[in-house]
């Protein structure tokens, strides 16, 4: 099933972006329709803006939130943090805008240091922080927190979910273990489309 994005050119954000409003729609008409979001990988020659590939990925950050199963806690919001270099700029800000996962409102903070990272849900690691990727994975070890990135071998030095391409279409690779080891839950649905489900129980170098 080719995947593609039909958006209404007529439909405008609170900020009056044709951009942000289509990029909103993807994440939303996701969020409606699981088997859309399941299906995996979307085409990067789909998209017209200059960055398709963090739209994409932006929008697969969200979504990620709605498949996986976090411990029970009191907090009032959903935190998406971004560690390091922000490669979305204002994509992000658009498709978290007025989101809402299990009951709570979604919100997004960029962050500079791994000391800040308590809070967070879902955090994506910035390649800018490749260089302290161990010392970043270590001291979240245990934590009930989503580790997302895009650098080369993340999963296999102990994050747990790692953006890839192939043929000109974002995909994504799991290390269940990791995720496991932090007391997340990852649904049968999403382990399924993932491009590669590893179980190694201890990172790389």
């Amino acid at each position: 099933m080719k995947l593609f994005y039909g958006i209404s050119p007529f439909l405008h954000t609170r900020q009056g972006s044709w951009a942000q409003s289509r990029l909103l729609c993807v994440a939303r008409i996701a969020a409606w329709t699981p088997a859309l979001f399941l299906v995996g990988a979307y085409n990067l020659h789909s998209q017209e803006s200059g960055h398709p590939e963090y739209e994409v990925k932006a929008a697969y950050l969200y979504n990620f939130g709605r498949f996986v199963g976090w411990p029970s806690d009191e907090a009032g919001s959903f935190a998406i943090c971004v560690l390091g270099h922000d490669p979305f700029g204002t994509t992000l800000d658009a498709t978290l805008a007025g989101e809402a996962i299990d009951g709570k409102s979604v919100v997004l903070r960029r962050i500079s240091k791994p000391q800040d990272t308590s809070n967070c849900r879902i955090l994506f690691i910035s390649a800018s922080e490749g260089s302290q990727l161990k010392e970043i994975l270590a001291r979240l070890d245990k934590m009930s927190v989503l580790t997302v990135s895009d650098i080369p071998q993340f999963t296999r030095r102990g994050g747990m979910v790692q953006f890839i391409l192939e043929e000109n279409k974002v995909r994504f690779e799991i290390n269940l273990a990791a995720a496991e080891r932090a007391g997340l839950s990852l649904s049968s649905q999403l382990l399924k489309v993932a491009a590669n489900v590893t179980r190694n129980p201890q990172p790389g170098d």
